[in-house]
């Protein structure tokens, strides 16, 4: 076998490995993501690199989810799914995988204090992505907390990871947490109703008739979401300087969001995704950076 030869100047083997990983997340990041790209990049230090290890576990997870290959078919997509949920236990055991993304989120979740009892109701998640197309109030619940509270709580975990007493201040912070994330996936249910409908085949609103969606169903659906994002709020100031201004940023986006949905007429967001334009995403940027910086 032919031995590929290192720079003297290099880290150790496996400290390169690592490195490699964590720029293949850093990879997801950038091509899938704007908005939480934008406003990641206000962390500081290594709860930059853990919250972008998280989000490219949770982003290859819902691609083998939402995109599937040419011709393939539900059962190869939940056989996928499941192999990677058994990579991500085994990496997050050992320490190591072959698979870049899960080896950089397992170095996460070592290092933050993320278990079974984070990542696991994810998966349990992605997997009702494919076993369901409509939602009751007690599996939306439960989708919810998988799909978007506990990615919260495991971002949570990385922005207290240099806190003395960060398991006292998680549990004071987590419904804020989870709170935050549950708005992040409610708002984009909101935008992309149409497409889930058309492309996907799915109703994630119990009871939401698509053909009669109307202002009084958007507005219900924005008070509960503007309720979430209310909650959260209160738990910003108590974050870490480091991660502030960030979660902030995030936050800002999303409210914005919420008031152009309420806005907009039903049938446009019936037809097309709302979006933030980039000049005033750049005005809500500086505007966190003030108020992470009081």
């Amino acid at each position: 076998m032919i031995r590929l030869s290192r720079d003297r100047a290099q880290p150790a083997p496996h400290k390169l490995y690592d490195e490699v990983a964590e720029a293949a997340a850093d990879v997801v990041l950038r091509r899938y993501s704007t908005s939480f790209g934008l406003a990641s990049r206000l962390l500081t230090g290594t709860v930059r690199t853990h919250v972008r290890n998280i989000y490219a576990l949770v982003r290859v997870a819902d691609e083998v989810v939402d995109a599937p290959r040419p011709g393939g078919g539900v059962a190869g997509r939940s056989q996928l799914l499941a192999d990677l949920h058994r990579e991500v236990a085994h990496a997050v055991d050992t320490g190591h995988s072959a698979n870049l993304v899960v080896h950089a989120f397992a170095r996460t979740a070592r290092t933050c204090g993320i278990d079974a009892a984070l990542y696991g109701p994810f998966f349990a998640s992605m997997r009702m992505d494919l076993e369901r197309t409509e939602h009751d109030a007690d599996s939306l619940a439960r989708y919810i907390h998988g799909s978007a509270e506990v990615v919260g709580l495991m971002c949570l975990r990385a922005f207290l990871v240099d806190t003395p007493d960060r398991d006292r201040q998680y549990e004071r912070l987590q419904d804020g947490a989870s709170r935050l994330g549950a708005a992040f996936q409610k708002v984009n249910f909101l935008r992309d109703l149409g497409s889930d409908v058309d492309h996907l085949g799915r109703r994630d609103f119990p009871g939401l008739d698509i053909e009669r969606f109307d202002r009084a169903t958007r507005d219900r659906l924005l008070d509960d979401i503007e309720a979430d994002l209310e909650a959260a709020a209160v738990m910003i100031p108590s974050l870490p300087a480091g991660s502030r201004r960030a979660v902030c940023a995030a936050h800002l986006m999303f409210a914005e969001l919420a008031c152009r949905l309420r806005r907009t007429d039903p049938a446009v967001i019936r037809s097309r995704r709302v979006r933030v334009p980039a000049p005033r995403k750049a005005q809500l940027i500086a505007i966190a950076l003030a108020r992470g910086a009081a």
